[in-house]
């Protein structure tokens, strides 16, 4: 990879629908790039079938993993499929002392036909390029990571799961393996993916989620992180999950750290509000929320269907006299894991109210899980296929 300029914070934001527009090259195209090592312990058909019939999210992987290396100066090199294990990382490598590291999730959903698609590819391997930026990490060319996935699957195919709400959870990730302590950005990263035969993030689908809304934590500030796909996020949502537990809710959800009173996202999902006269709001992105593509896909999905939605701030205060006053029928929560989850209650220091209704939350999870799964029709080209 050239050497270049150190990224401006304008040159950090990209237009990730519209490099999620491109056209990519069929995956017999780009097949091969990782060249296959297979694995000489492979899981047995009965020991895939039994993790197969029995599904959670993210916690059984395949027999195998992709890999390659960057350094600087010399580039990417060493692409391949190899058999998935533990990696040997020393304890003075970069990523454990600093956080250097970005990562992505995709699935991959099995048709009734037996083959096997993505949803919009391009999209996530143009955001792990922009979260790479600001990370000071090198960029992989979007059809490289395309191919990563590509080769991983179809080494793998046979764990890609059949049941209804399951798919194969993808995730490429890399981070700082160069051993030094001293605080500059790593001249060796390595970037994987792994793939994790996975069931429904909530177990309990569409029932509606309690959230706490937390008033003294925030997930990102200005000028921060926030944009970036990056472990430091999720690790600053984890005490105040627990804060929420504690409180009896499912999620947490986050306001903004500048005036303090305007919604912003929860741990690992993008919010939208359904007003009474059919109108969805979202919180416009402000440098410290993650540009979701399910939020992304929701918006085109919706807009399409003639209902108006808009990217606007959305104070805290406003959404809780607007949910009793009935103003505001719907609040539901996105993103890959989840897909679409209607939220039930919004609680706080001094408000706790109900939100009842879930039509349109039903009416886009049904329109995005059917284009996802092959049961309708694609009419945007997102559906890609791996096999």
């Amino acid at each position: 990879m050239p050497e270049t300029a150190a990224p401006t914070p304008d040159s950090l934001a990209t237009p990730l629908s519209q490099a999620a527009a491109v056209p990519l090259p069929d995956a017999d195209a780009l097949a091969g790039r990782f060249p296959l090592t297979r694995s000489p312990r492979p899981a047995s058909d009965d020991e895939r079938a039994q993790v197969l019939s029995d599904l959670h999210f993210g916690s059984v992987f395949t027999d195998h993993m992709v890999h390659t290396r960057w350094t600087r100066g010399e580039g990417w090199s060493g692409h391949q499929v190899m058999p998935y294990g533990d990696l040997a990382l020393s304890p003075a490598a970069a990523v454990l002392h600093y956080g250097q590291e970005v990562f992505e999730g995709i699935k991959a959903y099995r048709h009734a036909d037996g083959s096997v698609w993505t949803f919009r590819p391009r999209y996530n391997a143009a955001r792990l390029n922009v979260s790479a930026r600001r990370l000071a990490l090198p960029e992989l060319a979007e059809e490289d990571v395309v191919a990563s996935l590509v080769d991983l699957v179809r080494a793998d195919e046979a764990w890609v799961p059949s049941g209804e709400g399951e798919s194969l959870y993808l995730r490429p990730f890399m981070f700082a393996s160069e051993a030094f302590l001293g605080v500059h950005a790593a001249d060796v990263v390595d970037y994987y993916v792994i793939a994790s035969p996975s069931g429904a993030y909530f177990t309990h689908g569409l029932t509606p989620i309690s959230i706490w809304v937390t008033q003294d934590y925030h997930r990102a500030g200005r000028g921060g992180t926030g944009f970036a796909k990056t472990g430091g996020n999720y690790a600053s949502s984890l005490l105040p999950q627990q804060e929420a537990a504690a409180k009896g809710c499912d999620q947490v959800c986050f306001l903004d750290d500048v005036t303090q009173t305007n919604l912003e996202e929860l741990g690992g999902m993008n919010v939208m509000v359904v007003d009474a006269d059919g109108t969805v709001r979202t919180p416009r992105l402000t440098g410290t929320i993650l540009e979701g593509g399910t939020r992304s896909a929701i918006i085109r999905l919706l807009t399409d269907a003639g209902r108006r939605v808009v990217e606007e701030t959305i104070s805290l205060d406003g959404l809780v006299q607007d949910i009793r006053s009935g103003k505001v029928t719907e609040v539901f929560a996105c993103g890959t894991a989840a897909v679409v989850v209607p939220l039930g209650r919004l609680m706080g220091r001094d408000f706790d109210v109900a939100i009842t209704g879930s039509e349109v939350t039903r009416e886009i999870h049904d329109r995005l899980t059917g284009i996802q799964y092959g049961r309708l029709e694609d009419p945007y080209g997102w559906m890609y296929r791996l096999v």
